[in-house]
């Protein structure tokens, strides 16, 4: 039972990738990503950030709480394309002023790091439920840093990106562990949705 449940998981992860370079492609192709990152980049980033937020926390709950299958995949679905519409002014900007080069980069560097930290738990089969504490309030102190710098300009530089992957790498152990140790065989919806996004923030500082 255990065994269906993490390849449930992780066929549903997967699934959340797919969707989320689909969507990408679909805006970049019709015009939209143009469109969005410019009226992104024109606002202050405090405003899409605390947008995504809510919306995270809510696909979030939804997900872990929800006793209706089809609610759980709603806040999955409505997480990724959240996930997609942040990411739009970044990858624009790769895409169009760096070289489309550094985003399949960054995507291989993502994929292996989410690869050997995964292998780490399930050889060890050790309980990383510690890490809670230290993401927690790794991810209050970068949210309140981002803060201040969009407050006053302060570039945040290498340094903070380089912490954020490490956080970001924390966050996979720490669900990794929860899908193998904790997780109810029927919330792999809920899993999959919390891997994904540490996932996906990886990706962002990687890139």
């Amino acid at each position: 039972t255990r065994s269906q449940f993490i390849t449930k998981v992780y066929v549903h992860l997967f699934a959340s990738i797919i969707a989320f370079v689909g969507i990408e492609i679909i805006l970049f192709m019709t015009g939209l990503a143009e469109s969005i990152a410019t009226a992104m980049l024109s606002i202050s980033w405090i405003v899409p950030l605390g947008l995504f937020m809510v919306v995270s926390w809510i696909a979030s709950r939804t997900a872990a709480s929800a006793k209706s299958l089809p609610a759980q995949y709603l806040a999955l679905a409505a997480f990724i394309v959240a996930e997609a519409v942040i990411f739009v002014p970044l990858l624009y900007m790769a895409a169009y002023y760096v070289d489309p080069g550094v985003i399949t980069s960054a995507a291989v560097v993502t994929m292996l790091g989410f690869g050997v930290l995964t292998l780490i738990v399930f050889i060890t089969r050790k309980d990383f439920s510690f890490l809670r504490t230290v993401i927690t309030w790794g991810g209050i102190c970068a949210i309140a840093l981002i803060a201040v710098s969009i407050f006053t300009g302060m570039s945040l530089g290498p340094i903070f990106s380089i912490a954020m992957i490490a956080l970001a790498g924390g966050a996979i152990l720490y669900d990794t562990s929860n899908i193998l140790h904790r997780y109810p065989d029927d919330r792999f919806v809920s899993a999959s949705l919390q891997l994904f996004g540490s996932v996906a923030l990886m990706f962002w500082y990687v890139l």
